[in-house]
């Protein structure tokens, strides 16, 4: 008895599934945007606009921060301001003639110089200028130690010294001299101060800590007492401390007001310039918070700009996606090709708008002098943002792409 064996009909091997790499992937999904460049365009000039606005906010902030930490280091936090304050009757009080020299005695103290305002006294380029145009310009007595203490230089010229400090000299501040229309020190230039010809030898740089100084003509106190009949009481005194020291700035600053004027201290107004500009920054920063949330809402436009074009990508490309289909693409690969081009068109935009932000950054610092700093956070932030908006503006056409019947989709062949 003969047995025969019997096998089984073998079952046809299911295809497989061919997976896409990266590389093919990123190459099959910039096929579809380059067919449709101008659409793919204006949808990520949104983000690119609003990228843009964040590097080049951030960009600016930490520039003018940094020029304005430089300014500070350069110039000191170490330095005091003594000004007269107002009498109970709210009239302008007056310093003694020798607050400087008692306050130059306190413990901690490095050097001290004084101004004092001259009333009644207008400074003019010629005679011919009607009396009431003054510019705001103030005419003040200074000490020979003033620029140096109070923060400034002089830009042209020399300064006042012992010699000239008795005579009808004077020095002008930057914005006096900008106003007056004097920009270079000539032989013989000369200014009428309270009616009388002034020779001008100097003109002083910018002084950020005393601006009042700016707007300033400066004589010396021998000759404002001679010639514009001053009376000699200081009006603003500057005081320098121990360098590098916070704590003897400190201790000066609670001593000031009552060594100035020992029988009035609350007359007496002390301040520290550095804190005012560090308070320039912090009210920079609030403009700055604006600005972000306009390049907010600029990605806003962006993200919906870009997930219109998608939507309508999806509708146009139904009998591509069929086709796919029918030759064994899955669901998965057609969904990550629909990603992955949003996220592409996304990251367009955010690279167009990283490159627009630092030219924006470059062209304001370098008129304004400013070192050119482009935070790491300014630039990946805005990459980072631009990839999370083409992911969740390209997530749901993705997915209604991916849920596209091969038949249905054939149809429109």
């Amino acid at each position: 008895m003969t047995t025969s064996a019997t096998h089984p009909a073998a079952s046809p091997a299911a295809p497989s599934t061919v997976r896409l790499r990266p590389a093919d992937l990123a190459a099959l999904a910039s096929i579809g945007l380059s067919t449709r460049k101008l659409r793919g365009t204006l949808s990520g000039l949104g983000i690119a606009i609003g990228v843009a606005a964040i590097v080049a906010v951030l960009g600016l902030s930490a520039s003018s921060q940094a020029a304005l930490l430089a300014k500070i280091a350069r110039l000191g936090t170490n330095l005091l301001t003594v000004a007269n304050g107002q009498t109970y009757s709210g009239s302008p009080a007056e310093l003694p003639d020798a607050a400087p020299a008692m306050i130059a005695r306190l413990p901690g103290v490095a050097a001290v110089q004084d101004t004092g305002v001259i009333s009644g006294v207008n400074a003019y380029e010629s005679p011919l200028i009607p009396r009431i145009e003054t510019n705001a310009l103030s005419v003040q007595a200074a000490s020979l130690g003033l620029p140096s203490v109070a923060g400034t230089r002089t830009a042209q010229g020399t300064f006042l010294n012992p010699a000239t400090a008795r005579e009808p000299v004077a020095v002008l501040g930057a914005t006096t001299a900008r106003l007056l229309g004097i920009n270079r020190i000539r032989p013989g230039e000369r200014i009428q101060i309270g009616g009388l010809w002034f020779y001008v030898t100097g003109i002083l740089g910018p002084a950020a800590y005393a601006p009042e100084i700016d707007s300033a003509v400066l004589v010396g106190f021998p000759a404002a007492e001679h010639y514009l009949h001053f009376d000699g009481h200081p009006s603003e005194i500057y005081v320098r401390t121990t360098p590098d020291n916070q704590g003897i700035t400190r201790r000066v600053d609670r001593r000031l007001a009552a060594q100035a004027n020992p029988g009035n201290p609350s007359q007496v107004d002390v301040s520290q310039p550095s804190v005012a500009l560090t308070a320039q920054a912090d009210a920079k920063g609030a403009l700055d918070t604006l600005f972000l949330g306009l390049g907010a809402v600029a990605l806003l436009v962006g993200a919906i700009g870009v997930a219109n074009v998608m939507v309508i990508s999806v509708l146009e490309r139904r009998s591509e996606i069929g086709l796919r289909r029918a030759l064994g693409a899955t669901r998965g690969q057609i969904r990550a090709q629909f990603l992955t081009e949003a996220i592409l068109l996304s990251l367009a935009g955010g690279a167009a708008g990283v490159i627009l932000g630092v030219i924006i950054t470059s062209v304001y610092g370098r008129a304004h002098g400013e070192t050119i700093l482009i935070p790491l956070q300014a630039w990946t932030g805005g990459l980072g943002a631009a990839l999370l908006i083409g992911a969740l503006a390209g997530l749901l056409p993705a997915i209604r792409a991916a849920r596209l019947p091969p038949t249905q989709a054939l149809l429109t062949i």
